[in-house]
């Protein structure tokens, strides 16, 4: 028995944001590939192109990662614009490059704004999400989101999915990176490369970060950055004072 979506309340400003599909055109501007406004082979081809920058988020898609076979049967309308994008992230290019180096809640994050074109509304969402993912495996969790009620609200069978809302920082497939900080910690460079390792552990910074919280050792860059100016009690000896000055003189009492 499938365990259902658990549920969970938005807490972020991110569900109270209008789509900006319809916003002036600018470089913020999503430009939206439906299948109905490809009317010549080229254009067909731009929306093919448009669902791997989607889904796979690279500027320059590299030629083992297509799924020629997929593009085939969106080309004769043997499969809808929805079934190709869930095809994509079903791909073993896709579990090689995406699934595989990632925890499932940095797949759920990455995967919401793939296909869903928003983030996660928070972290009770994350949680609910990959749950699913545990419960009904990668593919199973690509099927809740494709044909999720927000999904085809959104995108139906026939349109790319595209960045629908967004606070502030640049669109998501220019700020998401393949991997998180946990995969890099354990392969890659971070993992062989002797300048990591001095970085990891001779720091200050990050020698700070193992230091128990409330130790005074916290907080040495904030005392440094101090004034060092120091106000100490003037000091005045008997041989600085002019006693003469200080007698009166009898003719001006």
């Amino acid at each position: 028995m499938a365990l259902p979506l658990l549920e969970y309340k938005p807490t972020t400003q991110n569900q109270r944001v209008k789509s900006f599909g319809k916003a002036d055109l600018d470089e913020d501007t999503p430009y939206i590939y439906r299948v109905e406004d490809a009317n010549s082979p080229i254009e067909m081809e731009e929306l093919i192109w448009a669902a791997y920058r989607q889904v796979f988020s690279e500027h320059e898609i590299l030629k083992f990662n297509r799924q020629i076979t997929l593009e085939s049967q969106l080309k004769n309308a043997a499969i809808t614009v929805r079934e190709f994008i869930a095809g994509l992230a079903k791909s073993e290019a896709f579990y090689r490059v995406v699934v595989s180096v990632n925890n499932n809640y940095r797949l759920v994050n990455i995967c919401l704004k793939r296909f869903l074109g928003r983030e996660p509304y928070n972290k009770a969402e994350e949680i609910a999400w990959s749950i699913k993912i545990a419960t009904l495996g990668f593919s199973g969790f690509v099927d809740a989101l494709v044909n999720s009620q927000e999904y085809t609200d959104n995108f139906g069978d026939f349109t790319v999915p595209y960045q629908r809302k967004r606070m502030e920082q640049r669109p998501f497939n220019l700020v998401t990176p393949r991997y998180g900080e946990d995969f890099r910690e354990t392969a890659g460079t971070v993992k062989t490369d002797w300048r990591f390792t001095v970085e990891k552990f001779y720091s200050r910074k990050n020698q700070e970060r193992q230091l128990p919280e409330g130790d005074p050792r916290r907080f040495r860059e904030v005392a440094a950055s101090l004034s060092t100016k120091r106000n100490y009690p003037q000091r005045v000896s008997a041989f600085d004072i002019d006693y003469l000055s200080r007698v009166p003189v009898r003719g001006n009492r």
